[in-house]
C-alpha cells in the first residue's frame, strides 16, 4: 500500500532530510535558490527600523494574564447557530485547524452546555458521594485537595463530534467537521479513591453522576470504569478549570464521549443498575436502520482528520514542499499509525507521529511531499494499538444507516484544487 522502496525506509535520517531539502529546491522551480539569491537584495524589513523596534514595548506588568496576540484573534471557538435552538444548550468547537502539537488552550477548547456555564466558586462547591456505600460522604473543595491527586493527558470527544456529515459532506471546515474534541492535561483525584473513601457495597454495580447546573445532567457508569482510570478533577493544562470546562470540579472519563465528563460535578451516587436518566435513553443511543436505539456506546473509537491543508487553512504557499498535518485519536488505546492518502483512498502512505502515541491522548502526524499544484482528495486513517482500523463512512453507513447522529468516525475527504483551495467532499468506498 505503500510506494516507498526499503531503501528509503531505512534512509538514514539526515540523509532523507538532504535529499528532501535538494528536491525541494528542483521541484520548486530553484525556489530555494531564489531565496537565497533575494537575501542579498536588500530588504526593508530586515534593514530598516521598523516602528515596533523604534520604541519600547510593554512592561512584565501590562498584562498580569497574558492573553494570545491581537494578530492570532481568528484562532476562536465558533458556533453553528442552525444547530440548537437556543445557544445555552449548545455547542461550540475548537479551531483544530489553526492549532498545532497536541494540547489544546483552555481558552479555545469546545464547550458543550445543556443549560448553560454555570459559576460557583470553590466555598460553594460540594460534592456528595451516596446510595449503596457504607459512609455517606460530602467533600468541600479544601477536602478534595488533601487527597493524593494524578495528572494525565486525555482528549475529550462529544459522542455527535462529525455527527452532521452522516448523511453527507454538510459543514466546510474540519473546525466544524471535528472541532467537538480537546485534548489537555486535567489533574485531580482518581475517583477509586474517594469510593474507598466511603466503601462501595457488595450490591454496587454503577455510579451515577449528576452536575451542579440546572439540567442535573447525569450519566451511569459502570463500576469497573469509575474504579479504573476516571477522575475527579480542578485542573487542566496547569490552572484552574474554566467556568465553561466545569470550574471547580469535573468529571474526567478517559477514552468515553464527553457527555459522560459531567461539569460541575455534585452528586456521585453507587447503585445495583444504571438510572436510565434521559441522556442514556433518548439521547446519546445509536440509531440503527430498523429503528432500534443501540445504548451503552460510551467508547469513542479511533478516528484521524486532517486539519492542513483543510478548508479554513488552504495551500497558499504555491506548488513546492508542503506539509500535511493532522490529528488521531482512539477511546480504546495508543495511536499506533496513520496512512494518508492523496487519491481517495485508491492508495496509501504512512504518516509521521510527532510523538509515539499516547493512550487516550491525541496524536498529532505529519506527511512532508512535494505538491506539483495536481488536485488530491486528502485522506487520513488511524490504526490504534487494539489493531482497529479506522473504516470509510460507506462502511459505517451500511451498518448504521443514515438517522444516527453519534459516534460517527469515518474517513473524512478534503478535495484540494489546483488554485490551493480545499472543499468537503465525499467520494465512493
Amino acid at each position: 500500500m505503500n510506494d516507498m522502496s526499503d531503501d528509503d525506509l531505512h534512509e538514514p535520517a539526515d540523509a532523507s532530510r538532504r535529499a528532501f531539502l535538494r528536491t525541494a529546491g528542483l521541484a520548486a522551480g530553484g525556489a530555494v535558490i531564489g531565496t537565497a539569491a533575494a537575501a542579498q537584495t536588500a530588504d526593508p524589513l530586515i534593514t530598516e527600523v521598523q516602528d515596533y523596534a523604534s520604541v519600547t514595548g510593554d512592561g512584565v506588568d501590562a498584562f498580569p494574564y497574558g492573553m494570545p496576540i491581537s494578530h492570532e484573534s481568528d484562532v476562536v471557538r465558533r458556533t453553528v447557530s442552525w444547530l440548537t435552538a437556543d445557544p445555552i444548550s449548545s455547542i461550540n468547537f475548537t479551531p483544530i485547524h489553526a492549532l498545532d502539537g497536541t494540547i489544546t488552550p483552555q481558552g479555545c477548547a469546545f464547550e458543550r452546555h445543556h443549560s448553560g456555564a454555570i459559576e460557583m466558586t470553590k466555598d460553594d462547591y460540594r460534592l456528595m458521594i451516596s446510595g449503596l456505600v457504607d459512609r455517606p460522604l460530602v467533600f468541600t473543595w479544601e477536602d478534595l485537595q488533601r487527597f493524593p491527586r494524578e495528572n494525565h493527558v486525555y482528549f475529550c470527544e462529544c459522542a455527535a463530534n462529525s455527527g452532521m456529515e452522516w448523511g453527507g459532506a454538510q459543514l466546510n471546515g474540519a473546525q466544524f467537521t471535528h472541532g467537538m474534541i480537546h485534548n489537555m492535561e486535567y489533574s485531580g483525584i482518581p475517583l477509586r479513591t474517594l469510593l474507598a473513601e466511603a466503601g462501595v457495597q457488595t450490591e454496587g454495580r454503577w455510579v451515577y453522576v449528576e452536575g451542579h447546573d440546572a439540567s442535573s445532567n447525569g450519566r451511569s457508569i459502570p463500576l469497573e470504569k469509575a474504579l479504573d482510570d476516571v477522575l475527579v478533577a480542578f485542573s487542566a493544562n496547569g490552572e484552574a478549570l474554566r467556568k465553561e470546562h466545569g470550574y471547580p470540579v469535573r468529571l474526567v472519563v478517559p477514552g468515553w464521549e464527553g457527555n459522560m465528563w459531567v461539569k460541575w460535578v455534585r452528586r456521585i451516587g453507587v447503585t445495583a443498575n444504571a438510572v436510565e436518566s434521559r441522556e442514556e435513553t433518548s439521547k446519546y443511543t445509536d440509531m440503527m436502520p430498523d429503528g432500534r436505539a443501540r445504548k451503552w456506546t460510551w467508547v469513542m473509537d479511533a478516528k484521524s482528520v486532517i486539519t492542513a491543508p483543510s478548508p479554513q487553512k488552504p495551500i497558499t504557499h504555491g506548488t513546492g514542499p508542503l506539509v500535511i498535518s493532522g490529528l488521531a485519536w482512539s477511546g480504546r488505546g495508543a495511536i499506533t499509525s496513520v496512512d494518508v492518502s492523496l487519491d481517495g483512498g485508491v492508495n496509501w502512505q504512512t504518516a509521521r507521529l510527532a510523538n509515539p502515541g499516547q493512550k487516550f491522548a491525541l496524536t498529532r502526524f505529519y506527511l512532508e511531499l512535494q505538491w506539483d499544484g495536481a488536485p488530491m482528495l486528502l485522506q487520513s486513517r488511524a490504526t490504534d494499538e487494539t489493531g482497529y482500523v479506522q473504516p470509510t463512512k460507506d462502511a459505517l453507513r451500511a451498518i448504521r444507516g443514515l438517522n444516527s447522529v453519534y459516534h460517527n468516525n469515518g474517513i473524512q475527504t478534503w478535495a484540494v484544487y489546483e488554485n490551493g483551495a480545499v472543499e468537503n467532499v465525499e467520494v465512493g468506498a
